[in-house]
C-alpha cells in the first residue's frame, strides 16, 4: 500500500510510519519539518496547497495527525496555534484529496476523545453528549472541546466524494517512546509521585499503540466503515485505579498523592494544563465493539505490564 502521513512526526505519526515500513509499504511523511527517517519525508506547511499534493495520487490510506502539542500553557499565543494548526492543515488536506486526480481510497482524520463531556458516570459511544456546558468543568476547558469541534467541522466541510472519510475520536495513545505520554506518566511513578491525582475518580480512556495500530488497520481494511469511530478500550478506569496498576507494574508500592492546589502550582512550572489529568474521559468504542473488533489489550494491568518491560527494554 501507499500511506501518507500528513502531519505524521509526532508519537502517533511515528507508531504507524514504523508500523507499515516494517511491513514493506511505501509510507511518506509529510512534514513541516522533514528529517531523515527510514521512510520518505517532504516538505509541507500544513497550510497551502503545494507540490506535497501530488504524494496523494493513488494513496491507499491518508492520515490527518497535524496539530500542535496541547502539552502548554494556554495562553493566547499558543490557544491560536492549537486551533490554527488543527484546522488549517485538515481543511488543506481535504482540499488536496478533492483535487487529486487518483483519489486515496480512505482518509482517517484524527480528532480526541476530549471532545465528549467531563464524566464520573456517563459513558460516551459515537453518540455521546459532547462537551462544553458542565457545571462542574471549569471555564477554561471549553477550549479544548471548541478545538475538537472546529477540527472535526474542518474534515466534515471536505468534498471528498471519491475518498471514504473516517474522523478517529482517539483516547490516550500510550507506547513505550521516550517522550510520549506513557513516559511522563512512568516518570511520576519512578520519582515516587505517582499517587492519587486529586480525586482520584477521573475516568482514563486509553489505548495500547498495539491496539491503536490494529484498530487503524482494521478501517482501511473495513470499507464499510466511515464517519466517526472512537478509539479508545472497552474498560477505561478511575485514575486511582490506573496510577495503582502502573506503580504495581513497576513494583513500586507507593506514590505521594498530588491535591488539586498542588497541580495547579506544578502545572505552572511544566508549563502545561491541569485538564490534560483532572477531565475526566469516560468513553466507550461503541462502533468497533458492535462491529467485532478484538482488542489485544482491552484491561489496563496487561497492558501496563507490556508497556512497562518494553520502555525497559
Amino acid at each position: 500500500m501507499k500511506i501518507v502521513l500528513a502531519g505524521g512526526s509526532g508519537q502517533v505519526g511515528t507508531l504507524l510510519a514504523r508500523h507499515y515500513h516494517a511491513q514493506g509499504h511505501d509510507v511518506v511523511v509529510l512534514s513541516r519539518r522533514p528529517a531523515a527517517a527510514p521512510w520518505r519525508t517532504t516538505h509541507w506547511d500544513a497550510e497551502t496547497l503545494g507540490a506535497w499534493a501530488q504524494e496523494l495520487e493513488g494513496a491507499d490510506a491518508v492520515f490527518g495527525l497535524a496539530g500542535r502539542s496541547v502539552n502548554c500553557r494556554y495562553t493566547p499565543e499558543n490557544k491560536r496555534l492549537i486551533m490554527d494548526s488543527r484546522v488549517n492543515s485538515t481543511r488543506v488536506l481535504g482540499q488536496a484529496i478533492a483535487q487529486a486526480h487518483d483519489a486515496p481510497r480512505v482518509w482517517i482524520q484524527a480528532s480526541t476523545a476530549t471532545i465528549y463531556g467531563h464524566s464520573y458516570t456517563r459513558p460516551n459511544n459515537e453518540d455521546g453528549e459532547l462537551g462544553g456546558e458542565e457545571s462542574d468543568a471549569p471555564p477554561a476547558w471549553r477550549f479544548s472541546i471548541d478545538v475538537a469541534k472546529a477540527w472535526e467541522q474542518a474534515a466534515n466541510e471536505a468534498e471528498t466524494s471519491r475518498t471514504r472519510k473516517i474522523i478517529t475520536r482517539t483516547a490516550l495513545t500510550l507506547s513505550p517512546d521516550r517522550g510520549g505520554i506513557f513516559d511522563t506518566l512512568l516518570s511520576l511513578v519512578r520519582r515516587g509521585l505517582g499517587g492519587k491525582v486529586a480525586s482520584g475518580r477521573q475516568m482514563v480512556s486509553w489505548l495500547h499503540d498495539a491496539d491503536y495500530i490494529a484498530a487503524v488497520d482494521w478501517l482501511i481494511a473495513h470499507e464499510h466503515m466511515s464517519g466517526i469511530v472512537n478509539l479508545a478500550v472497552p474498560h477505561p478506569l478511575p485514575m486511582d485505579d490506573f496510577m495503582r496498576e502502573l506503580r504495581r507494574a513497576w513494583d513500586i508500592p507507593f506514590g505521594l498523592p498530588s491535591t488539586r492546589w498542588m497541580l495547579e502550582i506544578a502545572s505552572l512550572f511544566m508549563q502545561t494544563e491541569t485538564e490534560l489529568i483532572l477531565k475526566s474521559r469516560y468513553v466507550l468504542p461503541g462502533r468497533l465493539l458492535a462491529e467485532g473488533f478484538a482488542f489485544q489489550y482491552p484491561q489496563w494491568p496487561a497492558a501496563a505490564d507490556d508497556l512497562c518491560q518494553r520502555w525497559r527494554a
